[in-house]
């Protein structure tokens, strides 16, 4: 309990020091809330928060009609690798300039293509087993890069219906390059077109090739990209989406709602995990110490490191965001809705087999009736909230409240 106490003091005097140095501005708002999606990387994984965000849309419907879409809510729509294209379905204009999927087709949208994006005779097939292992990527990545090119065409990150931020990890410059709606329509060299971004987020080392494209600046100059899956800089990019947004409010750029960096009594943030296995499901120590190199790349089928990076960068940004919103006891504003219990051939990033995406489907559907979690910032795992219900009644009151959100700006 002592240092929970600490970490509050901590939180709480930081707050405190934020609004002497940033007092309250008296210009009329826009809006109450923020309201901020967040969706984590996971490869096939990403039909779990698809089946949670076409609930959530059917909800928003019910409020408000038929043509409610996900886009219409949120301020802020970020994605990691599988979330990135998540986050480009529902955000990039299609007919009459509304998003090209609707949510409730996002899992329809895997079911057809990750067949042919990650196809099981690459999997399975020994030649590519042992070509994996020496040199090249498990698939070659040519029917993403040419479904998304078909798709997308030439969209940009600035043509996105609300504000996305979408990571990836540039290996030439060995930092973190991370496309937005707001700088792409202010930096030429960061306009990418989407289908560009999407290749480059969801390019998992020794999955998929990394991704190299170029952009042209306003005077000609040529700005080139080596792009890996964003996993590697945020796997969980719920954080990087609130920076954003302070950021941007401390630039003098953030227009929608009338509010201090890392107010969280004023951000509605929703965050959806691909799941995880289950404690002591998937790799242990005494095996682990007989790999090699290679065994941590490479290990039936499955990369441990990219494994441990990704799941530990999820639960540690869990556990930050958790820590500001419970700090400033605004908790309820923080929804984190994550499968912790994955396991066997559900805990793989690709395969694609329609046994293992129709379970993807059902885990989706089995997460909306159980419980709501929250991180105990003491032990650093997620337990039940009491009186929190379950993860579809707070679906439930989330939807309420961006529909309340997004009414009071249109009466405004």
């Amino acid at each position: 309990m002592e240092k929970r106490a600490i970490i509050i003091f901590a939180f709480n005097l930081l707050t405190a020091l934020q609004f002497l140095l940033f007092p309250i501005s008296t210009a009329q708002t826009k809006g109450k809330m923020v309201t901020v999606l967040s969706i984590d990387g996971g490869g096939i994984r990403g039909i779990i928060p698809g089946t949670i965000l076409g609930h959530l849309e059917s909800k928003l419907q019910e409020l408000d009609g038929p043509n409610a879409r996900i886009a219409d809510y949120f301020d802020v729509i970020a994605g990691t690798s599988t979330g990135g294209l998540i986050t480009t379905m529902i955000t990039a204009p299609g007919v009459n300039n509304r998003p090209m999927f609707a949510a409730k087709n996002i899992t329809s949208f895997y079911l057809e293509h990750s067949p042919k994006i990650f196809p099981e005779h690459s999997r399975n097939n020994f030649v590519g087993k042992i070509t994996n292992l020496i040199g090249g990527p498990k698939y070659d990545g040519k029917y993403l890069k040419s479904m998304l090119e078909g798709l997308l065409g030439n969209l940009t990150v600035s043509h996105t219906l609300t504000n996305v931020v979408i990571p990836t990890f540039d290996i030439k410059r060995l930092q973190p390059i991370i496309f937005t709606t707001k700088d792409g329509k202010a930096i030429v060299s960061k306009n990418a077109l989407l289908s560009d971004v999407c290749l480059g987020t969801s390019a998992a080392p020794t999955f998929l090739p990394p991704h190299y494209f170029e952009t042209k600046d306003a005077d000609g100059k040529i700005r080139t990209f080596d792009l890996v899956d964003g996993g590697v800089a945020a796997n969980n990019p719920t954080l990087m989406a609130i920076t954003h947004i302070s950021k941007q409010i401390l630039l003098g750029n953030f227009e929608l709602v009338d509010m201090q960096p890392m107010d969280s009594n004023r951000m509605l943030v929703l965050s959806l995990g691909t799941g995880i296995a289950k404690l002591e499901e998937k790799y242990n120590a005494k095996d682990a110490a007989r790999w090699g190199m290679l065994g941590w790349v490479y290990n039936n089928g499955a990369s441990p490191l990219l494994d441990v990076y990704g799941d530990a960068s999820s639960d540690m940004v869990d556990i930050h965001v958790s820590t500001i919103f419970q700090s400033l006891r605004n908790e309820q504003n923080y929804l984190r809705i994550q499968e912790d219990n994955l396991a066997g051939e559900a805990s793989s990033l690709d395969i694609s087999t329609i046994k293992n995406m129709q379970t993807l489907v059902q885990i989706g559907d089995s997460l909306l009736k159980k419980p709501v979690c929250r991180v105990n910032l003491e032990t650093g795992r997620p337990e039940p909230v009491q009186g929190g219900g379950t993860n579809e009644e707070a679906l439930a009151r989330f939807a309420k409240l961006l529909s309340d959100e997004r009414k009071f700006r249109q009466a405004s």
